[in-house]
C-alpha cells in the first residue's frame, strides 16, 4: 500500500470523525439547527484536543509517534492564535485517518473508548 503523508491522514481523519459524529447526532433530533450545533461542538478543535489528551495513555508507541509527528506539522497562518489546540486536533485527526486506513479493528476500539466522552 502506498504511504500517505500525515497531513492527508489528518484530512481524511477530519472527514471520518465528522461522519462518525453525524451518525450519532442524527439520532438525537430532527431539528437541523440543533444538529449543526451539536455536531460542531463535537468536531471543533478544542474538543478534539481534549480527546487526544484522553487517548494519550491508550496509545501504542507507534501511535504516539504518529501523534508526535502530526503535532509538529506546519500550522496554517490563520490557526496560529490557537496553535497548541490546533496541533493536538491535527494529531487526533491524523490518528483517526491512519486507523481508518490501516487498522479498522483498532479504529473501532478507539471509538468505543471515546464514546463515553461524547455527550449531547
Amino acid at each position: 500500500m502506498e504511504e500517505i503523508n500525515l497531513r492527508n491522514y489528518a484530512y481524511l481523519g477530519d472527514a471520518v470523525w465528522e461522519l462518525f459524529i453525524r451518525e450519532k447526532t442524527i439520532l438525537k433530533t430532527n431539528n437541523s439547527k440543533k444538529l449543526h450545533q451539536i455536531t460542531t461542538s463535537l468536531v471543533k478543535t478544542q474538543f478534539q484536543s481534549e480527546l487526544l489528551h484522553f487517548l494519550d495513555e491508550h496509545l501504542t508507541d507507534d501511535e504516539q509517534e504518529i501523534s508526535r509527528r502530526a503535532r509538529n506539522l506546519q500550522i496554517p497562518v490563520g490557526r496560529r492564535s490557537m496553535q497548541s489546540e490546533y496541533r493536538q486536533a491535527t494529531a487526533f485527526e491524523a490518528l483517526i485517518g491512519w486507523w481508518y486506513t490501516h487498522d479498522k479493528l483498532r479504529y473501532n476500539e478507539v471509538l468505543d473508548l471515546l464514546e463515553p466522552k461524547i455527550t449531547f
